[in-house]
């Protein structure tokens, strides 16, 4: 099942573990003295957008070039094709109702996955034009749902195929009625993106902002956004991408591009870092899940790693 390079791990036997650094007094509190960093998988040409199932405890993530999602069993640790072709399928989360909601790359649409496997097509266009290639996506608990539209997935073959964009790089809201917005169409290639636990603030990151990445919040009223500023600068090179959130309001992201920032990096609602994990790899994607939602699986570039966190997602 293998199809990508397959990256060597040792854990770590000290406690607590080395790769788990403390940036401001404040982190100290989220990092579990027995926690240690596990690979759980390796083996992915590129891997992103975990979800955590936990009525069926598992965990979905994606494989983009592979054009397949991968099964994570927590009751056994054994990993299997969930969906192959999955249409080069980038993030995932779950709707209000649990059901799987997916970025297409190569179909250039937003997908849900019903109870009894059928797909439906959510949306593939605005004003009458293809979006470019859905990259994550989040659920608010009424429904809506948000999604962001950078041109990664047509700049080549590698996670979709070549296409000229129709529209500018954007990222959208969908009503429940199936009212479909554009929220901001200004920034360089939107990414990752999530909301305070409150649902009051809507984080998006900037990930082809100069000269540095940038984590943007926005004030949310209704359906409305207003008030954007940049919360993090990522000016130690770092690249960010996907992130979510803990009960907290603090931002777990993840990042990457050197070997001294891979992994993810923690930021306090006010966008002070507070913690690092050190990971082989580019940490693309994460997501909070297991029993008690204080599990971090990190999707990172070949592999999936999880570490156990003294905090809960607020998803």
């Amino acid at each position: 099942m293998l199809h990508g390079p397959q990256i060597p791990f040792q854990p770590n036997a000290l406690m607590p573990d080395g790769r788990v650094t403390v940036l401001d007094p404040r982190g100290a509190g989220l990092r579990l003295f027995q926690g240690t960093v596990e690979q759980l998988y390796t083996g992915c040409r590129w891997a992103e957008g975990p979800v955590w199932f936990g009525d069926g405890r598992f965990l979905l993530w994606s494989d983009i070039p592979a054009n397949r999602i991968l099964r994570w069993d927590e009751t056994n640790g054994v990993v299997s094709e969930y969906r192959n072709p999955s249409n080069h399928a980038n993030g995932h989360t779950r709707d209000h109702l649990g059901r799987l909601l997916s970025c297409e790359h190569l179909t250039r649409r937003i997908t849900r996955t019903e109870w009894d496997g059928r797909i439906t097509v959510l949306a593939d266009q605005y004003q009458g034009k293809r979006l470019n290639s859905p990259n994550d996506i989040v659920c608010q608990r009424d429904g809506t749902i948000w999604f962001t539209d950078p041109a990664f997935g047509i700049s080549g073959w590698f996670e979709g195929e070549p296409a000229v964009p129709e529209l500018p790089e954007s990222f959208y809201r969908l009503s429940p009625d199936g009212e479909l917005r554009c929220m901001d169409d200004s920034l360089a290639a939107p990414n990752g993106l999530a909301f305070s636990p409150d649902e009051k603030l809507l984080y998006v990151i900037d990930s082809r902002s100069m000269p540095h990445r940038q984590l943007l919040a926005y004030d949310v009223d209704g359906a409305q956004i207003k008030n954007r500023r940049v919360l993090y600068t990522a000016d130690d090179g770092g690249q960010l991408d996907g992130f979510r959130l803990d009960t907290a309001g603090n931002l777990w992201c993840g990042y990457g591009g050197s070997e001294a920032t891979n992994g993810v990096r923690v930021l306090a609602p006010d966008g002070t870092p507070l913690l690092h994990i050190q990971l082989p790899e580019r940490c693309a994607n994460l997501c909070f899940g297991g029993a008690r939602k204080n599990r971090l699986f990190m999707a990172s570039s070949h592999s999936l790693y999880a570490l156990h966190v003294n905090a809960q997602g607020a998803l």
